[in-house]
């Protein structure tokens, strides 16, 4: 009897450590959505690139420049002008730069907008 009621004590342990496991899948606390997961990186890496683009035209031209004129110039190759609902921006002063990566809040209400400037971290934006 002392057997039986331990193999069920340690049945409703495991229970419920997988029910937990898996309700935290859902929640969206680990990485529940592969595919948002790799539109958030390649929007880095999108931001990153631009970034960088932004650099190297500052190094040669002595000033940053917007998106469109960094693109024509040849800074920068992107085919399109953000990827899965994200747009780009980029904001210039005389001295710094800042690139945002707007979320499609419309479509997926909690997603996170990027933002990348002359240091190249990529945090949250707002």
């Amino acid at each position: 009897m002392r057997g039986f009621l331990s193999l069920v004590l340690a049945l409703a342990i495991v229970l419920l450590v997988y029910k937990l496991y898996f309700a935290q899948l859902k929640s969206g606390t680990t990485a529940a959505n592969p595919i948002s997961t790799v539109d958030v990186v390649g929007v880095k890496n999108d931001l990153l690139g631009i970034a960088q683009a932004e650099r190297i035209y500052q190094a040669e031209h002595g000033s940053y420049v917007g998106l469109e004129e960094l693109a024509s110039s040849g800074g920068v190759s992107l085919k399109r002008s953000g990827r899965n609902g994200y747009s780009y921006e980029v904001e210039t002063s005389p001295d710094s730069f800042r690139v945002v990566a707007h979320c499609p809040r419309t479509t997926a209400p909690d997603c996170t907008s990027w933002v990348v400037d002359q240091t190249m971290e990529v945090r949250p934006g707002e």
